[in-house]
């Protein structure tokens, strides 16, 4: 492999592992507006910091800085397995460690599932938002879209929430390997706080996995 090549796939790991750290930003500002509404059965929280989120011109304009981190993982993402296809096309008779993780091993495949799973979920949520009809709610601390009510209405669907929740649990997993893959990518790779590294992000991803989890299971329960 030509040094060309190699550093075209360093370059490639680096642009990939940022883009994927910084998308974990935004799944953290999601799930606390989304904890809203377990906490608040009126909606009221959760149609304000939507209404904020939507009406706000900056997070506006980071809406399509986002958009591009997620387009930019992704194609770097299958450009480098494709690579790596291409690299190795017969199997190590021995694997490496890395090779025999799960996490690992299906990166690319929980990566593809969840990529479906986004597309479904912004078609339910963003694209109702914003070019659908939301039904105004009336508070004392004004009027708002109602779209807690959507969400509480998707989450009313079983079946919906057992494709919510298997989602989220690859999504888990894609963060559980990400996360220290993407500082191993970056050059932080010591056997004195890799370890580190990885507890972080094992107990990051648990968080956000049952975070996000706990939503649609309480709606359905509960709401």
């Amino acid at each position: 492999m030509s040094k060309t090549v190699t550093y075209s796939s360093v370059a490639k790991k680096i642009i990939m592992s940022l883009a994927g750290l910084f998308l974990t930003s935004f799944l953290v500002i999601h799930l606390l507006i989304n904890l809203l509404i377990l906490f608040d059965k009126s909606l009221e929280l959760f149609n304000q910091a939507a209404h904020f989120m939507a009406t706000n011109p900056l997070i506006q304009t980071f809406q399509y800085v986002l958009f591009f981190g997620f387009i930019l993982h992704i194609i770097l993402g299958v450009v480098l397995q494709i690579q790596n296809w291409a690299a190795r096309p017969v199997r190590y008779e021995r694997k490496g460690s890395s090779e025999q993780s799960y996490f690992s091993k299906f990166m690319i495949h929980t990566g593809a599932i969840v990529f479906i799973f986004l597309i479904i979920h912004f078609a339910n949520f963003f694209v109702k938002a914003k070019f659908g009809h939301i039904e105004p709610i009336t508070y004392d601390s004004g009027t708002y879209e109602n779209l807690g009510q959507l969400v509480v209405m998707l989450f009313s669907d079983g079946a919906y929430v057992i494709f919510y929740v298997i989602a989220i649990l690859l999504l888990g997993f894609h963060l559980e390997h990400g996360f220290q893959s993407a500082f191993q990518s970056l050059g932080l790779n010591h056997s004195r706080y890799t370890p580190f590294i990885k507890g972080v992000g094992t107990v990051f991803s648990i968080l956000v996995t049952l975070g996000f989890i706990a939503i649609p299971l309480v709606i359905y329960i509960s709401f």
